[in-house]
């Protein structure tokens, strides 16, 4: 920063002043100071002030001492706060339309099993049905996995189709606990669109009992999926006995192993409905070859690649207290 000086007459140098009446130099001070703008919560205003002490000027080619006059100029910087949803928050809070959704898929559901159990009794089939609803339910398991795998490594909030369910998995991922604090339709409603009309058209279009003795068990696993994953969250104390009896038993994803996919390196255990597949598929490394077989084939580097930042896994750490 430049600082003119004006005299009378020409500037010569000038000899034999003391020491102690020499110029000072420019000294710029800055102080920061960090303050909470009210009533707004999320914000911080940073504040840097900035001192310029001009040194004493000379007239007729004397040295007066002055007191300097300090110019000021604030840069004021505001930075919102990213924040987790409150227990309140509308965003967690179930609709009617999420209801009514929830109503039709469990509806599609329900006609499949029944055409299952009808069409079992006409034609005396039962073995075949109960080993069809089996692969349903073990196919539904590597299903969510295989699908938790993608919505977590790849795409973000404008990949068509599923990018709100990437962005939701991704805030769940920074405060796994508000997925506890979601009513049920709202947990729910956008697996049971999937559901209604994906089930729907084959309610309409099939009778066969053993083909809807899958269908039936493996859309409601992979509808209630969620609701799974919500109940791995949950605490053991605050679970309906039930819940935690098919947990322990391995029939629902338990809470030890669902825990394991929120720590570090965080690219294990995806499979949310009984978290059978999970040993199979972390210990042949499955996803982590599908993942270079698309970063040599597409150039695109997984999520669970790069290291997560602080706040993330501080986050993480914190809500699992809270849990």
């Amino acid at each position: 920063m430049a600082v003119s000086l004006q005299t009378k007459y020409p500037l010569r140098p000038i000899t034999n002043i003391p020491r102690s009446y020499r110029p000072s130099l420019i000294r710029v001070r800055v102080t920061c100071s960090v303050t909470t703008i009210k009533p707004q919560p999320n914000r911080e205003k940073l504040v840097v002030e900035q001192h310029i002490v001009k040194p004493p000027l000379s007239n007729n080619h004397t040295l007066q001492s002055t007191k300097p006059q300090p110019n000021r100029e604030k840069l004021v910087v505001e930075q919102r706060l990213a924040s987790p949803p409150l227990s309140n928050d509308p965003t967690l809070k179930s609709t009617w339309t999420h209801r009514l959704w929830v109503a039709a898929g469990c509806t599609t559901l329900f006609v499949s099993l029944a055409k299952s159990v009808i069409g079992g009794f006409d034609s005396h089939l039962w073995l075949e049905p109960a080993l069809a609803g089996y692969a349903g339910y073990i196919l539904a398991d590597l299903g969510s996995g295989v699908y938790h795998w993608a919505i977590d490594n790849y795409g973000d909030e404008s990949t068509p189709v599923v990018g709100s369910q990437i962005e939701a998995f991704q805030g769940h991922h920074k405060w796994p606990w508000t997925i506890t604090r979601r009513q049920f339709a709202n947990n729910l409603h956008a697996l049971a669109q999937v559901i209604t009309f994906t089930v729907l058209p084959l309610d309409l279009a099939f009778n066969d009992p053993v083909f809807h003795g899958f269908v039936c068990t493996f859309a409601f696993c992979i509808m209630f999926s969620q609701q799974f994953h919500a109940w791995a969250h949950g605490t053991k104390s605050k679970l309906p006995p039930l819940v935690v009896a098919l947990q322990d038993m391995g029939l629902l994803v338990s809470r030890r192993q669902h825990a394991e996919h929120h720590r570090a390196p965080y690219n294990n255990n995806y499979c949310i409905v009984s978290g059978a597949w999970n040993n199979v598929l972390d210990e042949s490394k499955v996803f982590e070859a599908l993942e270079m077989v698309f970063y040599f084939q597409l150039g695109v580097r997984p999520r669970s690649w790069s290291e997560p930042n602080s706040d993330w896994t501080e986050e993480t750490e914190i809500s699992n207290n809270q849990a």
